[in-house]
């Protein structure tokens, strides 16, 4: 790694450990509506038949698995934001804060696909078990696992707060990420590197030693033909 540039450890201390706290919290709230949506409705409506419900299921456990990740995310950076000196707790944060980004980011369009297809639909998949066509005027049966004139309006608002939660954790995983960037001076590097680079290729053309060096040669390349 290069030591290029100075950070104050005290800030970068400070600001993780808010960033850290944020993902926590926010990862066990998405955890618990997602949570809460399987419990209510979708252990009823998973049918390995309806292409619907299984996409139901998928994006509800990716919010699930996502919301572990924020959660794993959040203890690292809290850990990090105490001990900066491990370079290892470093690299483990921004695999974490990439992975937890890659992964709310699928949840999110996954969710926004569930809830698409559902207004679309009318709710059809998450009413199969009761075999309603209308939630709103259908009371209370004994043959339906769950009250159908509530699920529709309670599905949709939850998978709602999970579409703004999952969002929430982007936009802080994307800033533990460039914190931890900053950590690590991967920048710095790139930057270098790319100095370097620019540097070497504009040599030959700009060093007067070289272009001195090509014409002697060329001068008793020529001599020497001449004699």
């Amino acid at each position: 790694m290069c030591q290029v540039g100075h950070l104050d450890p005290s800030s970068h201390q400070r600001v993780l450990m808010k960033t850290g706290l944020i993902l926590l919290i926010i990862g066990h709230l998405n955890f618990i509506t997602g949570a809460l949506v399987h419990g209510i409705v979708l252990r009823f409506v998973v049918n390995p038949q309806d292409a619907t419900s299984l996409l139901y299921a998928v994006a509800n456990t990716a919010s699930v698995i996502s919301a572990l990740l924020t959660i794993s995310c959040g203890i690292a950076v809290l850990m990090l934001s105490r001990y900066l000196a491990p370079t290892a707790l470093k690299w483990l944060v921004f695999t974490l804060s990439t992975s937890s980004c890659l992964g709310c980011l699928s949840c999110l369009l996954g969710m926004a696909i569930s809830i698409g297809l559902t207004l679309g639909s009318q709710g059809r998949a998450l009413l199969a078990p009761c075999s309603l066509t209308n939630a709103a005027l259908t009371p209370v049966s004994r043959e339906c696992p769950f009250d159908p004139t509530r699920v529709y309006s309670s599905t949709l608002s939850l998978w709602a707060v999970s579409l703004l939660l999952d969002s929430v954790e982007i936009i802080f995983s994307i800033r533990c990420l460039l914190l931890t960037s900053d950590l690590l001076q991967l920048g710095c590097c790139c930057r270098g590197a790319h100095r370097r680079k620019v540097s070497l290729q504009a040599a030959p053309a700009d060093s007067p030693d070289l272009g001195q060096c090509l014409g002697l040669l060329r001068l008793n390349s020529v001599e020497s033909a001449q004699l």
